[in-house]
């Protein structure tokens, strides 16, 4: 596959860069970090993934969808009769990215 080369003011061409692999770089669109639950995925979540819900960073959250724009967090400290924190469902703007590629990380949003 060869890349496209657009002459630049100096007359050397100028390659264009690839676009980000969107499978590797971009992390998944439901993620929880509940082991029992079917979005849980060990491997992502170590790689350390940061989530924007409404402009604003968040760390406390237990699950979150970026089609359906919204993040499940912990009510406090809360508990249900099994022992797991209650959750409470925010619906907003979701934006996630992989922590370990630095500032320049490509964002999942819808």
């Amino acid at each position: 596959m060869t890349e496209e080369a657009t002459p630049t003011e100096s007359g050397a061409p100028e390659v264009a860069a690839p676009a980000p692999v969107a499978g590797s770089d971009v992390p998944p669109d439901h993620l929880a970090i509940n082991p029992r639950s079917p979005f849980f995925d060990a491997e992502k979540l170590r790689r350390g993934i940061g989530i924007r819900f409404k402009g604003t960073v968040r760390r406390n959250v237990e699950e979150y969808c970026i089609s359906e724009g919204w993040v499940r967090v912990q009510a406090g400290k809360t508990m249900d009769r099994k022992g797991n924190p209650l959750t409470l469902k925010l619906s907003g703007p979701v934006e996630a990215w992989y922590e370990d590629l630095g500032e320049d990380a490509p964002v999942a949003k819808l």
